[in-house]
């Protein structure tokens, strides 16, 4: 199964999450809300980042961007979230899929499995 990586700041989402995608088989790395995402991915090397667009320190689509342009950044698969539409502007910026919150857990595992 992919291991997955997650950039989310709200600590209920970021358990439920973690308890969702286990219980689905994915190996699962949650980061702390302040931790560096680029090095962690870099360091990590998941098979798909998570990652929600508002962080708490930053924006996700900006971290994309520049994951994007690194030596490296362009082998993991992001898939990005929000609860704004923001599914052009994350696509634009090299995002893999882009899910709107709230979502329901198996409209997220289809995605994971389409895109891993």
């Amino acid at each position: 199964m992919p291991k997955i990586m997650l950039a989310e700041d709200d600590t209920t989402m970021l358990s439920l999450l973690e308890i969702l995608l286990k219980m689905e088989g994915f190996e699962v790395h949650a980061l702390q809300p302040d931790s560096n995402i680029i090095e962690a991915v870099l360091r990590e090397k998941p098979d798909i980042l998570l990652m929600d667009v508002h962080l708490l320190n930053e924006n996700g689509i900006d971290v994309l961007t520049k994951m994007r342009a690194m030596a490296g950044g362009g082998a993991v698969r992001v898939v990005m979230a929000s609860g704004l539409d923001f599914n052009d502007q994350c696509m634009a910026r090299g995002a893999n899929a882009f899910i709107q919150k709230p979502f329901m857990p198996d409209d997220l595992i289809a995605i994971l499995r389409s895109v891993s």
